[in-house]
């Protein structure tokens, strides 16, 4: 049997949209009707007019994807596709940190599970964290949450002083450290250079390019959908790449004439990588397994996730 062909034709017949995160196996996404970060899938799901969603991804975006569509039933191949990040905070330490700084505004990563963003204030994605944390009051104390090392580059670029951030990490970006990007940037010296905002490197970057120590080479801090639309438009034609390796499929069909290095080969997410065609094949045909948000914690987490998808 055709996987493929037998997972295009099973779509059609029973209305699923099958949405996959740029970290997903290259033939995963391959049969996918929209690849792209959190921020994108979250958007595709929420104006979908298909009965069922399919969530290529990890367990939270799948959860987003069921709080924003409470009409139709969403599906992911595998539930132990979690997250390292979502597991570093819950919502009983949230609210316990909220008790910390009464008046507090909280704006939690969308890589966090459904009941802690019922706490939450706001969510957003690493596309516009930036632009969440500039929309809120300057007099207002930010608790940001879980991503450390997104929580520093964002208080970074906006200046913030009354920001304080949870001590989270994501196992796959904080694994990138400073030493490699030298190396890896000393075998490629002119290839520009793309970084996600969690990687542990990220603050290095930045004050290595306030520096000047990166000379003229371009060096940009972006989420994987910015890095997608850095490499087509850019005049570069070598890219390194400091995130998850999946998205190097993507980058590569999307732009064949253009090299594109993994800063390193090790950035793998396991929870990313659990969903293959075979499971796509299972859920599709056995409409498993549905990921359902009870009604009071989707009622509570939905106005954050609707002040997420609002702002760019």
């Amino acid at each position: 049997m055709d996987l493929k062909s037998e997972i295009l034709r099973m779509k059609r017949e029973k209305d699923v949209l099958i949405l996959a995160h740029n970290y997903q196996l290259p033939e995963v996404q391959d049969v996918a009707d929209y690849v792209g970060d959190s921020l994108g899938l979250s958007r595709q799901a929420a104006k979908t007019s298909h009965k069922i969603i399919l969530f290529c991804g990890v367990h939270f975006m799948a959860e987003t994807a069921a709080i924003t569509c409470p009409d139709k039933r969403v599906l992911i191949p595998d539930l132990g596709a979690g997250c390292s990040l979502a597991d570093t905070i819950n919502a009983d330490q949230v609210r316990k940190w909220k008790g910390e700084h009464p008046g507090a505004i909280t704006v939690g990563y969308v890589n966090t599970s459904a009941e802690v963003k019922a706490e939450l204030d706001y969510c957003c994605t690493s596309s516009n964290a930036v632009n969440v944390v500039r929309a809120i009051q300057p007099d207002k104390e930010v608790l940001f949450l879980p991503d450390m090392f997104l929580g520093s580059y964002v208080a970074k670029v906006t200046g913030r002083k009354n920001m304080y951030i949870w001590a989270g990490e994501c196992h796959v970006h904080a694994g990138i450290r400073p030493q490699e990007v030298q190396e890896k940037l000393s075998q490629y010296a002119h290839a520009e250079f793309l970084v996600h905002p969690e990687c542990s490197c990220t603050s290095s970057v930045m004050y290595d390019v306030a520096c000047g120590d990166y000379g003229n080479r371009q060096v940009q801090i972006l989420s994987t959908e910015g890095m997608m639309n850095r490499a087509k438009a850019s005049e570069n034609k070598t890219f390194v790449v400091a995130t998850e390796t999946g998205i190097l499929y993507r980058m590569k069909k999307q732009n064949p004439e253009k090299e594109f290095v993994p800063i390193s080969d090790s950035a793998v997410c396991k929870y990313m990588k659990m969903i293959t065609l075979d499971k796509v094949h299972a859920s599709l045909r056995d409409d498993k397994y549905e990921v359902r948000v009870p009604k009071s914690v989707a009622q509570r987490a939905r106005l954050a996730i609707e002040r997420m998808l609002a702002i760019s």
